[in-house]
C-alpha cells in the first residue's frame, strides 16, 4: 500500500516539532496494516473519508484503489478544532 499526502497535509506536518511529526507518521503507518490500527471513525456526510485521532490532532484520510494498487490518501492533518473547517 502506498501513502500519498496532499500539499496541505505535508505543509502542516512540516510545521510540527520533530517528536509530534514522528508520532503522527507512526500512526499513519498503522493505517496501512490489515486491519488498520488506531482510533478511526468514518466522517459523517462523506462516503469515503475517515478520521484518525492522535491526541489533539486529527488526520482525515481515505483509501483509494488504482489499477490493483491500494493507496492511502492523507487529505488533511490539523488540530481538532481546525481540521473539520
Amino acid at each position: 500500500m502506498r501513502i500519498h499526502y496532499t500539499k496541505q497535509s505535508l505543509r502542516v506536518l512540516r510545521e510540527y516539532d520533530k517528536s509530534t511529526r514522528i508520532r503522527i507518521q507512526r500512526k499513519i503507518n498503522g493505517l496501512t496494516k490489515i486491519p488498520p490500527e488506531g482510533d478511526i471513525k468514518p466522517l459523517k456526510g462523506s462516503k469515503n473519508e475517515s478520521r484518525l485521532r492522535i491526541g489533539k490532532y486529527r488526520v482525515i484520510f481515505e483509501y483509494l484503489t488504482e489499477s490493483k494498487v491500494r493507496i492511502l490518501m492523507i487529505n488533511r492533518i490539523d488540530s481538532r478544532g481546525d481540521v473539520y473547517k
